[in-house]
């Protein structure tokens, strides 16, 4: 496998075991949240929607935000399957542009976000994505958890 092709590898299979923990969030547990100061689990589910769109946008623009707002946000909240279908076709442009980057792109372009003060190289930067989607799964099983209810089996 090449460079790329591990990339799109670790963001399906992060997406895959994300996925199978959100299928396991039951309907009356969707708006539940540890304390008052948290994200609900759909809430969560949706920010990793939106962030996806969000870095892409970062990708794209090399780490001006500018004006940008997700297309997803304010959308009323609805099913795990509802917020899947409507981030499919910007999940599928996200992976369509991480595939057209050639080896040399991901190592030269810097993704530059003054106000995070982070200047990263586009892979390192792509890496950080599929990170920050892995914490929010960890956290949906640790809710899972404080409440008793099943937990995927993530590890197969």
């Amino acid at each position: 496998m090449n460079t790329k092709e591990l990339l799109i590898l670790n963001f399906e299979e992060v997406r895959r075991r994300s996925i199978k923990i959100w299928m396991n969030i039951s309907e009356e547990h969707l708006f539940w949240k540890p304390d008052p100061a948290a994200m609900n689990c759909i809430q969560m589910i949706r920010h990793v929607l939106e962030s996806e769109n969000i870095y892409h946008h970062l990708v794209l623009h090399r780490g001006e935000m500018g004006s940008y707002q997700c297309p997803l946000t304010g959308n009323p909240y609805g099913s795990i399957d509802e917020e899947l279908k409507n981030a499919q076709p910007y999940r599928e442009k996200f992976l369509k542009m991480v595939n057209s980057f050639s080896l040399k792109e991901l190592e030269e372009v810097r993704i530059i976000r003054k106000e995070k003060k982070q200047n990263r190289k586009l892979g390192d930067f792509l890496l950080i994505m599929a990170y920050h989607e892995s914490v929010h799964a960890g956290q949906l099983l640790d809710y899972l958890r404080t409440l008793k209810a099943p937990r995927a089996a993530i590890w197969d």
